[in-house]
C-alpha cells in the first residue's frame, strides 16, 4: 500500500497542485487535529525537516552585471553609469518625479531629514514599533523623537493620534510602512496638510506596497528605502529617495554629495551647502537593477502564501494576523506578523511558544521591542546637547509624554515570520498552520514541561 501524504499526493497528481483555497484550508484543518504527535519540543518528531528557501537569490545575472562593472573601472556614480540607470528604472517603478540612490535606507532617512531643515531643537513624531534607524536619524539631528503609540490591530503607528502629538516644536513626521504593510496615509497627510508639517515615509521594508492603487514612498514629501541584506530588493545595503519636488531634491542631492549639487557650478569641486557623503556605489546598483527582475514574481509568490497562512490560521483562537487598513491595496509582506495571545495556549510564555516552533522547524521571533523604553535615549536626553537645546520641563515630562500602552502590549505578543519563508509552496505554509495547532493541542504539556 502507498503510504500517501499531503505532499506525495499533490506531487502524484499534478493537477490539484494548484488547489483552491478551499480545499486546502479543508487539508490544513484535516492535518492540525490530530496534533501530529507530541511536540519536537518534549522529543516528538518535527513537522518540517526541509529549510525555507535562502535569500537573497541570485545567479548568472548578477555574476554578469558585477563583473561587467568591475572591468569597466567606473566603480562610483561620478563617473559610472549603473546608479543613474537604477534610479530611472526605480522611478518607473514607481511612479515618482525623482529618485536619488543613497548608501543605505538609513542615509536615505539622514539625507531627507537634513535637505528638509530639521534641525537641533526640533521635534519629529515617530512610531514605537520601528526599527532602530528610524529614531537614530533624528537623534543624530539633535531633534526630539516623539512617539505616537501603535495601532495593535495593524502593527502601525495609530495615525488618529498623530494630531494630539504636535507641539510648536513639530518640524516633520516619520510613518513607517512596517513589515511592508501601508500605514494609514489618508489620516496622516490629511494632519500634515492641516499643521504644514511635511511627511517623510519610511518605506524601507515596502518595496512594491501601495496606499489606493499608487506605490508607498510617493505621498509624502520624501519617500525613503533600503536594500539592506534582508529586504525584499537588496544589495546587501544602499537606500534610495523618492520626491516630486525639484528644489527638495536639489537639496538631497547636494547633501548626499558633500555638498556639491547638480546645479552648482565649477563641477565636483563647488560647493552650494554643507553636506556628508551617502553615496550607492556602481556594483551595488548593478546588482540592484538585476535583483530588479526578480522583483514582481517574488512579491506575487509572497501575497499568495501570505493570504494562504492568513486564511489557515486567522480562526485559530489565540493566533490573530495584523491586519491592513482599507487603503492598503498591496502588501509588500517583508514580514508576516500575529499577535499571540498565550491564555488561549494554556498559559504557554510567548518565548516557549516561538522554541517550540523553531523546534519544529519553523523559524520565528518576537519583533521589536519598545523603543519609546530603550535606555539610549535616557542617554540622549541627559546629554549635554540635549541639555542646552530643550527647556528643562520638556525634557522632565518626555517620559510621560511618549507613553505608549497599546505598543507595550504589541511587542509582548508579536511574532514574526520573515519574508524568505513565503518565497516557497503553499504545502510550507500548510506545515506553519500544522505546527502552531499542534502547539495549541499540547500548549498545556509544554507549559508543565
Amino acid at each position: 500500500m502507498i503510504p500517501w501524504t499531503r505532499r506525495s499526493f499533490l506531487v502524484k497528481t499534478p493537477a490539484l497542485s494548484v488547489a483552491t483555497p478551499a480545499l486546502g484550508i479543508a487539508f490544513g484543518a484535516a492535518k492540525g487535529v490530530g496534533g501530529a504527535g507530541k511536540p519536537a519540543l518534549l522529543g516528538g518528531p518535527k513537522i518540517r525537516s526541509e529549510k525555507f528557501p535562502s535569500w537573497p537569490v541570485s545567479g548568472e545575472l548578477e555574476e554578469r552585471a558585477l563583473i561587467e562593472t568591475l572591468r569597466s573601472g567606473r566603480w562610483y556614480r561620478g563617473n559610472g553609469q549603473q546608479t543613474k540607470k537604477f534610479e530611472d528604472a526605480y522611478l518607473k517603478l514607481t511612479g515618482a518625479r525623482h529618485c536619488l540612490a543613497t548608501a543605505n535606507g538609513t542615509s536615505a532617512l539622514y539625507v531627507a531629514l537634513n535637505a528638509l531643515g530639521i534641525e537641533a531643537g526640533d521635534e519629529v513624531i515617530v512610531p514605537p514599533y520601528t526599527f532602530i534607524a528610524t529614531i537614530n536619524v533624528v537623534l543624530r539631528q539633535h531633534a526630539l523623537p516623539v512617539f505616537v503609540d501603535t495601532n495593535i490591530n495593524t502593527f502601525q503607528i495609530d495615525a488618529t493620534k498623530i494630531e494630539a502629538a504636535i507641539s510648536p516644536r513639530t518640524k516633520a513626521i516619520i510613518p513607517v510602512h512596517l513589515g511592508g504593510s501601508a500605514c494609514d496615509l489618508d489620516t496622516i497627510l490629511s494632519v500634515s496638510r492641516k499643521h504644514g508639517i511635511p511627511v517623510i515615509e519610511d518605506a524601507c521594508q515596502a518595496h512594491l506596497a501601495e496606499w489606493r492603487g499608487h506605490k508607498v514612498g510617493t505621498y509624502g514629501k520624501a519617500g525613503c528605502f533600503s536594500f539592506q541584506a534582508s529586504k525584499n530588493l537588496t544589495c546587501g545595503e544602499g537606500g534610495a529617495i523618492l520626491t516630486d519636488d525639484d528644489e527638495l531634491y536639489e537639496r538631497c542631492y547636494t547633501f548626499h554629495n558633500n555638498g556639491s549639487g547638480l546645479k552648482a557650478p565649477g563641477g565636483n569641486f563647488a560647493y552650494s551647502g554643507t553636506g556628508d557623503n551617502r553615496r550607492m556605489v556602481e556594483m551595488e546598483a548593478a546588482l540592484l537593477l538585476q535583483q530588479m527582475t526578480r522583483l514582481e514574481e517574488q512579491s506575487q509568490r509572497r501575497t499568495a502564501n501570505a493570504l494562504y497562512l492568513t486564511s489557515l490560521i486567522k480562526e485559530i483562537p489565540g493566533i490573530t494576523p495584523a491586519q491592513m487598513h482599507d487603503g492598503c491595496t498591496r502588501n509588500a509582506y517583508h514580514l508576516y506578523m500575529f499577535r499571540y495571545r498565550r491564555a488561549e495556549f494554556a498559559e504557554l510564555p510567548r518565548t516557549t511558544f516561538l522554541k517550540a516552533l523553531t523546534a519544529e522547524g519553523i523559524p520565528a521571533s518576537r519583533g521589536y521591542s519598545p523603543l519609546n523604553k530603550e535606555r539610549f535615549l535616557k542617554a540622549a536626553l541627559e546629554s549635554r546637547s540635549y541639555q542646552k537645546l530643550f527647556p528643562e520641563n520638556v525634557l522632565r515630562n518626555w517620559e510621560e509624554r511618549n507613553e505608549c500602552p497599546a505598543n507595550n502590549q504589541l511587542c509582548s505578543e508579536a511574532v514574526w515570520f520573515t519574508q524568505n519563508m513565503f518565497l516557497g509552496s503553499k504545502s510550507d505554509m500548510d506545515q506553519i498552520a500544522e505546527a502552531i495547532r499542534k502547539i495549541k493541542k499540547h500548549a498545556g504539556e509544554l507549559t508543565a514541561a
